[in-house]
């Protein structure tokens, strides 16, 4: 098996075409089919279900991905572990991250970390917490800033970066706006809740606060980003249970700050793989990030 021949077939997963793969590869079509022939060959087992519009996965296929993709992001570690050594960080960072995570200001940071280091190419994606997770563990990212993982494991570390309690936002003229200076989670029993989808930190984190506290709660209204969320609650269509910051990118709501929601608070972590995994430019982006913090 060699290196080129896992190369073009996880091409070949990503873009499901074989003309497309080849044309990003800069090779011939026949030559990128030969290549995947023969690591077909060395497995033993079909990669692809091909098709006159586009090509699948096999369950081998599947399975060969996942390990195919932390391989190369193993070489490409490899490599970039000796240029550090010569005193020269390059090579690719790619970094995912949620909205408007606390701790830390993704674009300034990412701003000062190419003045630092020229040489590597920045590749960023906004994303949900669970999928962000998934992809550092996969190596597919090199580290991602999101809502706290609940463990460490042998593939996933997070270092905390930030921790907030949970607030309410409604519209200055909803009941609740008078209702007093603390709400708890079971006043909020009977409202409808504007929320993002399962997959982000905040939600997460709110749902595991009502889980905690024993209180149902029915989300009407599922967004996908934070300035959605902040306009339909505007609009008095619905509540939502936000970090804290989160108050402040709209004066004109009501916050109120939540009780009852007892160790479950939104955390914020950089994901990295293990340090042997760890790129150098993840670590160089770390140590900003800490110089920054301090």
């Amino acid at each position: 098996m060699e290196l080129r021949h896992l190369q073009h077939f996880v091409a070949v997963a990503e873009d499901r075409h074989f003309t497309r793969a080849a044309e990003r590869l800069m090779v011939s079509q026949s030559g990128l089919s030969a290549s995947i022939r023969a690591l077909e060959r060395d497995l033993k087992a079909p990669l692809f279900v091909r098709s006159t519009r586009r090509v699948t996965l096999t369950e081998a296929g599947r399975a060969l991905l996942v390990e195919a993709e932390r391989v190369l992001a193993q070489v490409r570690a490899a490599q970039e572990a000796v240029a550090a050594v010569q005193g020269v960080v390059r090579g690719t960072l790619s970094l995912g991250t949620e909205q408007c995570v606390a701790g830390v200001h993704v674009a300034g940071l990412l701003a000062t970390f190419r003045r630092r280091h020229p040489e590597v190419e920045i590749r960023l994606r906004q994303e949900g917490g669970l999928v962000l997770a998934e992809d550092v563990a996969a190596g597919r990212l090199d580290l991602a800033f999101s809502y706290r993982t609940r463990a460490d494991s042998d593939q996933l570390r997070s270092v905390p970066l930030a921790t907030e309690p949970m607030t309410l936002l409604c519209h200055p003229e909803h009941p609740l706006a008078a209702a007093g200076p603390v709400l708890s989670l079971r006043d909020l029993a009977e409202e409808v809740f504007v929320d993002f989808h399962p997959g982000w930190g905040p939600r997460r984190a709110t749902d595991a606060a009502f889980a905690t506290a024993g209180v149902p709660r029915a989300v009407s209204l599922e967004v996908n980003d934070v300035h959605s969320l902040l306009d339909l609650v505007e609009e008095d269509l619905g509540v939502a249970a936000a970090p804290r910051h989160f108050r402040h990118k709209r004066k004109s709501l009501h916050a109120i700050p939540l009780t009852g929601t007892g160790d479950v608070v939104y955390e914020t972590v950089a994901l990295l793989p293990p340090p042997q995994a760890t790129s150098p430019a993840a670590r160089a982006l770390m140590k900003l990030l800490e110089r920054s913090a301090r």
